[in-house]
């Protein structure tokens, strides 16, 4: 376990290694104000969503499938207004994980949460930030382009882009610096469409993520929705892929890690975050 770490802390270091964030790192998120828990798993999202009320079972499994109901009965409007008062309104501050991440001043990191978390840590240096979307007109490609120029983002091109600067992927979308989520069922079906289709990642990214290895942190794999974006978002990896920290983790979760090349290990992220401070003191 400890060789593991190890290496996986080396591998940060050296920038071959991209964290990819799931839930569980918004453990222990809180609203000072209040004490509040950032709603970040399924169950919890979707009770937020519904103002404390319980779906039936089949809707309760998923939050895409608890908002897709509702989009049918509330208009697109209400996800997008919903998410946006979650996670776009001031109160949240960033957790250890957060803080940890952006110190390591990576190259590449992938949060598929909705928040603005990483990006509030990001805010002191230029970065691009590429943000998922569905259900696009007019184009097959699933994602805008900004970067942040110390002050604000501003919109740019596969053209302007810059290579050279970190990249922050927000595959599910983020309220800033517009409100733009990949959220219900017919948003994934859409985005994972255009994702194994191509258009879903830049191309300058496809070039700079070969030969990469992943961490998974805060994430299961027990979801069809989740695991179609990982196997994608991880397409061209090194033959050993990675990491994936999951406590208890289910057949399932088994199955996915061997079929992907991704070490399983039965610990949460705060065990690595622990051994990085150690090797640091």
């Amino acid at each position: 376990m400890s060789t593991s770490y190890e290496e996986i802390l080396a591998g940060l270091e050296a920038g071959n290694v991209v964290p990819y964030l799931g839930p569980g790192v918004l453990k222990g998120v809180l609203r000072p104000s209040s004490g509040e828990q950032v709603p970040a798993d399924n169950e919890s999202l979707i009770l937020a969503m519904t103002g404390g009320q319980p779906m039936s079972p089949r809707l309760m499994y998923e939050f895409p499938r608890a908002a897709m109901h509702l989009e049918n009965k509330k208009g697109r409007s209400f996800i997008e207004r919903f998410l946006s008062d979650i996670y776009g309104g001031a109160g949240w501050t960033p957790g250890p994980a957060h803080r940890w991440l952006a110190s390591l001043q990576l190259p590449y990191l992938i949060d598929c949460n909705r928040d603005t978390l990483m990006q509030q840590c990001y805010a002191d240096r230029r970065h691009v930030l590429v943000v998922g979307c569905a259900r696009l007109t007019g184009t097959h490609y699933r994602f805008e382009l900004y970067e942040w120029d110390l002050e604000q983002y501003r919109p740019i091109t596969h053209e302007t882009a810059d290579p050279s600067l970190p990249v922050l992927f927000k595959p599910h979308g983020t309220p800033l610096p517009k409100p733009t989520f990949v959220a219900s069922d017919a948003d994934f079906v859409d985005y994972i469409t255009e994702l194994m289709g191509g258009f879903a990642v830049p191309a300058w990214i496809k070039a700079k993520r070969r030969g990469l290895r992943y961490l998974f942190l805060g994430m299961h794999f027990n979801r069809d929705t989740e695991r179609m974006v990982m196997s994608d978002l991880i397409h061209d990896a090194a033959d050993t892929a990675g990491w994936a920290l999951i406590p208890d983790a289910t057949p399932k979760e088994h199955k996915v890690c061997n079929r992907k090349s991704l070490e399983l290990i039965d610990a949460d992220w705060p065990k690595l975050l622990e051994t990085a401070t150690q090797a640091v003191a």
